[in-house]
């Protein structure tokens, strides 16, 4: 009953505040009549807060997300089973679903009347324009009075989580000098030399033979080590994204930022599909992150839905320097295949890239004219100093040995991409 009270509506209040008055005016003028009135404007809305206080209302909640997960762009539907698990009738109940604003307005539903075994499923759907990682639900329930002078709200627990991926373009087939993935019995295989210093070695693992522990590794290094003396070769590929904020320009889905996650996962996709060993960094592995992660962790070989979940998480940070987001895992085989989607960079920004790639590895790199995503003043003021930079950054790669390819708003990836490399006739 007190909480009831606590949930006066503005109505609810000004019938009390009016019967109040009404009831004081009646006494001082001596109307009963108006006494009247007053006692009956004070007893609705106590009376409203008796009958809402006293529902006892036992509803439960299944929640499906169909599908979880949507690319930009794409429709999902969200639909609520509701059922009344109690023996006591309610009045009016109002429903609303709590979801982020990008996903569209929150979906609202009135129900006048709740009867024992009442059952009802109600469906809405939600829809994104920007990639990430959100919350869908809890449900939160209000029960009013037919008058609308007092409303309770109750809020369920439950939720959901929707995953909006960035899209994914289909990339034509380019050879790039870095393919040597193979798949079964024709897979090139990698094979140790015979010397002891030239044996590959990995740290041990439960269930491994201990005839295969090298020991002048072990000693070296302070951990017992294993002898992997042949294993399939594997193409592996190492890709980066810079995130920092001073890299791109605009905002929302048509921001330089959001090419290069839209990148990134194309790219991605495209060599995983293609047998590549694929790696990510600078997007979800970054700043905080980075050095909560092991190297290991880091460093481990993506599925597509991995690689989709990374990209779609993407943050921009205001890191400065592109050096502490490469962690390389010196332990790890060398990638064959790195591919950069960059921004301007500073000359210790190219150094540090110049070491992540080895010098048997091919060197792909995005640079993203930022100042083409600028607006409005912002471009006037800043175009031409973004501008000399990645022309220097573009420079630079070039003569380390990087493949280069410069990025303005309005390009497209496939077209980007059939540029770095010759074309085989083939769309993959």
């Amino acid at each position: 009953m007190r909480q009831a009270l606590r949930g006066l509506t503005t109505r609810g209040r000004a019938f009390v505040a009016a019967g109040i008055t009404a009831s004081l005016c009646a006494l001082l003028l001596g109307q009963k009549d108006l006494l009247r009135v007053g006692i009956l404007l004070v007893a609705l809305p106590v009376v409203a807060a008796l009958v809402v206080g006293r529902t006892r209302l036992r509803l439960q909640v299944r929640r499906s997300l169909t599908p979880n997960q949507i690319a930009v762009g794409s429709q999902a539907t969200v639909e609520l089973a509701l059922s009344n698990q109690g023996r006591m009738p309610a009045g009016l109940l109002l429903l609303e679903d709590r979801i982020p604003y990008v996903l569209g307005h929150r979906p609202r539903f009135v129900v006048d009347r709740v009867s024992p075994n009442w059952r009802r499923t109600v469906s809405y759907p939600v829809k994104s324009d920007v990639r990430g990682l959100f919350q869908v639900g809890p449900l939160m329930l209000t029960v009013a009075d037919p008058f609308g002078l007092v409303e309770t709200s109750r809020t369920f627990t439950r939720s959901q989580h929707l995953l909006v991926t960035p899209r994914v373009y289909k990339l034509p087939e380019i050879r790039l000098g870095a393919d040597r993935a193979g798949s079964g019995e024709n897979r090139p295989r990698a094979i140790a030399s015979a010397g002891e210093e030239d044996a590959t070695v990995r740290e041990y693992r439960d269930g491994d033979d201990l005839r295969r522990v090298h020991w002048r590794s072990t000693a070296r290094r302070g951990e017992l080590m294993v002898r992997r003396e042949e294993q399939p070769w594997q193409s592996r590929c190492a890709l980066f994204i810079d995130a920092r904020t001073i890299s791109h320009h605009g905002h929302g889905p048509s921001s330089s930022l959001e090419w290069a996650v839209s990148a990134a996962a194309s790219i991605g996709a495209d060599r995983i599909r293609r047998g590549y060993a694929t790696t990510m960094l600078g997007g979800p592995t970054t700043l905080a992150a980075i050095n909560h992660r092991s190297s290991s962790a880091v460093h481990q070989p993506l599925s597509s839905q991995q690689l989709l979940t990374e990209c779609a998480t993407v943050e921009e940070h205001r890191y400065a320097e592109v050096g502490p987001l490469l962690t390389v895992d010196r332990h790890a085989q060398e990638p064959s295949l790195v591919i950069a989607i960059l921004g301007a960079c500073a000359s210790e920004d190219i150094t540090a890239l110049n070491r992540w790639r080895t010098s048997q590895a091919t060197g792909v790199a995005l640079v993203l004219d930022a100042a083409s995503w600028a607006v409005g003043a912002e471009a006037t003021e800043k175009a031409a100093r973004l501008t000399a930079a990645t022309d220097a950054t573009e420079n630079e790669l070039r003569r380390n040995g990087w493949r280069v390819a410069r990025v303005r708003r309005g390009d497209q990836l496939p077209t980007v991409w059939s540029g770095l490399g010759l074309r085989t006739g083939r769309i993959a």
